[in-house]
């Protein structure tokens, strides 16, 4: 028996972006836990990732490539040679492009389980073909468009600096469950005599150990936003200096703010007046203010305001300029490593692609309207079958007959078995890439720790073999020079520094020391200031479907067990008649969907929840919670309404 660790790192949808050390036994990966590299892991990962093995060998792994020989959904194929399986796909990709014109043919990429390089190859491709480009809306988009248009280029304070904070400020996000890195830096600001509050419709793992937890209507984040700036505005509590020197905008966004009272506040967003006046008195005598603002409260119609109008609080109590200020979010930008997409190539006219949102895309399936109908799909990094609102548009569209679907990717998935052919994909610990973060400031490589587990190939790879065919340039489309791995990392793994000041044990950011150019209040586009649109919907119940331990979206959700049932206040199922373990029907017009019911008083009345990342085959219907949901866009960017939809639960 022969084992080996190596050093290597997590590339997954995640913000902590873990340094790992996997353990090879005779060949065979048999173990992933922490390594050295990222000072965020601090010596442990996530049950999830620990249990990556299981993906790796799953049941459920492509081996080979897969040509469908059954009804589209049933997962019926038989094994092909690569080389069959490629030249069915670009004799269909070129046909399609000849009978009807290359924007019928739509690259659906997110490529949430590979590193930073993977994926550049595959988008090139169809961008130099002149293929319809998908926007990554589903997620983040919303809330990256209110906060550029707030802080512009400002990066994000490094988490790690929460320890040195008094007042921590956690919006929208449950770190105990997404972001597993930071609770233990709360603890230890906490254990200093910081105080947390957190907003939040659930009572999550963060805010049951919270000195104040704001049960926010979902939708409402704004109207919360502005009566605390309202009162804060009205008591003084203001950063006059900080304002006069760095931000505009602030006549116009307090105008729109002193609409909103405390009590008319209260009475939209749910949480008492004296409750808001407290955090308000708080947000002006605490300093220094660590913000953790993440992303759910951008998945509802209002969820640009909302973001924006939490945006503008740090600005207006000047939470910047000191050790444990700041406001984290997304560190995408900082990462170093950026692979250019684009083939000088290319057509001038196909540079000029139709842009095509991921949410509505079940729409331009079924029904494209005055659009090109959509001919030639190739789908990679992502399971829209399990994962896209309006779940049943969506499958409806996967279904048709005269749709040539295509699936890179790792295992069996639902959006899989609609393929048309399926082709396996490696995963991060089969070939060598580089990982950046949107939570920490590190930039890590991956190592290649085991050989490929069946015929896998990476997305450059496959990108790379389309492209040949195609009769493409092969410098243009080299799957080995697509991977670059930055000097400082190659060590196995390391920390990225701070831009430009480093102080002695800790790091600060400079550009959050004080922000180099002025802040916006109100910049945001077509709106100018946020606002709040209530939602006119019959049904009583907003339905959350918030991340688990279990799942990264829908990933490792063909092996693990996650709790199907809806999550209900007592008092909704008081009025409902309703104890744990009843079978229950949780419907809007949309569909309906066989369950238990959880009582469960962490949720908050009026609000049920189901787990994200559920698959088909959890539900004897066939459908999951999103096909509940809605595919309206937000206000902002055009991201998902998922927080918007509105249910009923009935015994069943």
């Amino acid at each position: 028996m022969v084992t080996s660790q190596h050093t290597t790192a997590c590339p997954l949808d995640c913000p902590d972006t873990c340094s790992l050390t996997a353990t090879v036994t005779d060949g065979r990966l048999t173990s992933v836990d922490a390594g050295p590299g990222n000072p965020l892991t601090d010596g442990f990962i996530c049950q999830k990732v620990k249990h990556h093995p299981e993906r790796v060998y799953a049941p459920e792994r492509v081996m080979t490539p897969l040509i469908r020989t059954g009804p589209k959904g049933a997962g019926e194929f038989r094994a092909a040679t690569w080389d069959e399986a490629l030249d069915l796909v670009v004799d269909r990709l070129q046909a399609t492009i000849d009978a009807h014109g290359p924007e019928t043919v739509v690259p659906y990429l997110y490529n949430s389980s590979a590193g930073g390089s993977q994926g550049a190859l595959t988008d090139r491709l169809f961008r130099r073909m002149g293929a319809s480009h998908v926007e990554h809306t589903i997620c983040a988009l919303t809330n990256a468009v209110a906060r550029i248009c707030t802080y512009g280029d400002l990066l994000s304070a490094d988490p790690r600096d929460v320890v040195h904070a008094r007042h921590i400020i956690v919006w929208g996000a449950n770190p105990t469950v997404s972001n597993v890195h930071f609770p233990p830096l709360v603890t230890k600001a906490t254990k200093a005599g910081a105080k947390v509050t957190v907003v939040d419709p659930r009572r999550t793992g963060m805010a049951k150990r919270a000195d104040r937890h704001l049960a926010v209507q979902p939708g409402t984040d704004v109207v919360l936003a502005y009566a605390l700036a309202r009162e804060l505005d009205e008591r003084g509590g203001l950063a006059a200096d900080f304002l006069r020197e760095h931000v505009d905008g602030v006549d116009a966004f307090l105008s729109a703010a002193h609409g909103w009272t405390l009590d008319r506040a209260a009475a939209v967003c749910g949480i008492p007046a004296d409750e808001i006046r407290s955090f308000a008195h708080d947000l002006a005598a605490i300093r220094p203010t660590f913000w953790r603002v993440g992303w759910g409260l951008e998945r509802n119609r209002n969820g640009g305001s909302g973001c924006a109008a939490v945006f503008a609080l740090p600005a207006l109590v000047g939470s910047f300029g000191e050790l444990g200020a700041g406001v984290m979010y997304s560190l995408s930008e900082a990462t170093p490593h950026e692979i250019d997409v684009r083939d000088p190539d290319t057509p001038p006219e196909h540079r000029r692609a139709r842009r095509v949102n991921m949410n509505t895309f079940g729409q331009l399936l079924v029904d494209p309207g005055d659009q090109a109908a959509v001919r030639f799909l190739y789908v990679e990094g992502n399971n829209l079958a399990a994962t896209n609102p309006a779940q049943r548009t969506v499958l409806d569209g996967l279904a048709r007959d005269d749709l040539f679907t295509v699936v890179h990717d790792q295992v069996l998935t639902d959006t899989a078995k609609f393929a048309d052919v399926v082709l396996p994909a490696t995963t991060h610990f089969e070939a060598r890439d580089v990982a950046g973060s949107y939570g920490s400031y590190t930039f890590q490589e991956i190592v290649a720790v085991i050989d490929r587990v069946g015929e896998s190939r990476t997305n450059n790879e496959v990108a790379a073999a389309l492209a040949e065919r195609l009769g493409l340039s092969p410098d243009r489309y080299n799957a080995d020079e697509a991977v670059t791995i930055d000097a400082a990392v190659t060590d196995g793994g390391g920390a990225r520094g701070s831009r430009e000041l480093r102080a002695e044990g800790t790091t600060v950011q400079f550009r959050d020391v004080m922000p180099s150019a002025r802040l916006h209040l109100a910049n945001l586009p077509d709106l100018v200031v946020p606002r709040y649109v209530p939602l006119d919907d019959p049904y009583p119940l907003t339905l959350l479907t918030p991340s688990t331990h279990k799942t990264i979206n829908s990933m490792f959700g063909e092996f693990q067990s996650v709790d199907t049932s809806v999550h209900m206040h007592p008092d909704d199922a008081t009025a409902r008649a309703l104890t744990t373990g009843d079978p229950v029907i949780v419907r809007n017009d949309r569909a309906e969907i066989a369950t238990t019911v959880s009582i469960d008083p962490d949720q908050r009345p009026g609000v049920v929840t189901m787990p994200k990342g559920l698959w088909r085959k959890d539900f004897a219907g066939g459908l999951t919670p999103n096909a509940l949901c809605p595919d309206t866009l937000s206000d902002l960017g055009g991201g998902a309404c998922f927080n918007d939809a509105r249910v009923e639960v009935v015994r069943a």
